[in-house]
């Protein structure tokens, strides 16, 4: 089991945060990486428009009237997004998604063995919360900087390979 790539992309389709996870992970460039980022957001958001299953919205009474409260036609002010990739199989590598409420999207690229991807996105998403977004020079979808971030990442890749009995580390 080993995780191979991590790609944060923001909602706009940028990338603001690329890693290698292995050493059994493909050296990817720069540029390839922000390809890969690019066009994932694309398919995304294309698989979102062309999926016939729409998030049911909330009840309105939970919700306050800024928040989706139905408007005087009856209708929620917000739209809630439509799902788009969550998981692409391919063969010996999958790709998990894992989409936030504000669009950021946290791809994880792991061989197909690794049956803990999922509950990995979710870390990395609870660890760009606590190091990136309350970070006061941090600013919203631009590139991640945070030296704590990365640290945390390779700390979570590392103990998700002690749970499986890997020896890989992370880089």
């Amino acid at each position: 089991m080993a995780f191979l790539h991590l790609f944060i992309i923001n909602k706009s389709g940028g990338l603001i945060h690329n890693t290698r996870l292995s050493d059994r992970a493909p050296v990817i460039s720069t540029n390839e990486f922000l390809r890969i980022g690019s066009t994932f957001h694309s398919l995304h958001a294309i698989a979102s428009e062309a999926s016939p299953i729409v998030r049911p919205p909330p009840p309105s009474a939970a919700l306050p009237p800024s928040q989706g409260a139905p408007a005087a036609s009856g209708r929620p002010l917000r739209r809630l997004p439509k799902d788009g990739i969550d998981f692409i199989d391919g063969g010996s590598v999958h790709l998990r998604c894992l989409q936030t409420p504000t669009g950021i999207k946290f791809v994880l690229t792991s061989e197909a063995d690794s049956p803990n991807a999922e509950a990995a996105l979710r870390d990395i998403y609870v660890l760009y919360s606590d190091y990136a977004l309350k970070n006061p020079f941090y600013e919203l979808d631009m590139p991640i900087r945070c030296e704590l971030f990365n640290r945390g990442v390779e700390a979570m890749v590392q103990r998700y390979e002690r749970i499986s009995g890997s020896t890989v580390s992370a880089r």
